[in-house]
């Protein structure tokens, strides 16, 4: 006579498909958020290293757009992972007034 035993591995025996694909979905929004949070940090150096050089002021649209564009993709990212105060990035990443104004935000 044999003994039953619980299933051993790594998966919990209560895992079901759903629960295993939510798990996948939420790893790719952190990853994503991850990967949009690197092209803020560099729109934002770009932004910064450019008002400091004193650089030609025609050649800043382009960047403060770029500033902007990657802001708001990294807001849109958060609110997909069911962050909607957007506050705490501000702050932490220092977003200027004007960029966030580009946003229509007040």
């Amino acid at each position: 006579m044999s003994s039953l035993r619980m299933p051993q591995g790594s998966r919990s025996p209560f895992q079901t498909g759903a629960n295993i694909l939510d798990i996948e979905i939420q790893q790719e929004r952190s990853a994503a958020l991850g990967a949009a949070g690197q092209r803020i940090e560099k729109a934002l150096a770009a932004l910064r290293e450019f008002d400091a050089s004193g650089g030609d002021p025609a050649l800043r649209p382009p960047i403060l757009k770029e500033a902007a564009t990657a802001v708001w993709y990294y807001f849109i990212q958060r609110e997909a992972c069911g962050i909607r105060d957007q506050r705490p990035a501000i702050e932490h990443y220092a977003i200027p007034r004007e960029v966030l104004m580009r946003l229509g935000a007040r």
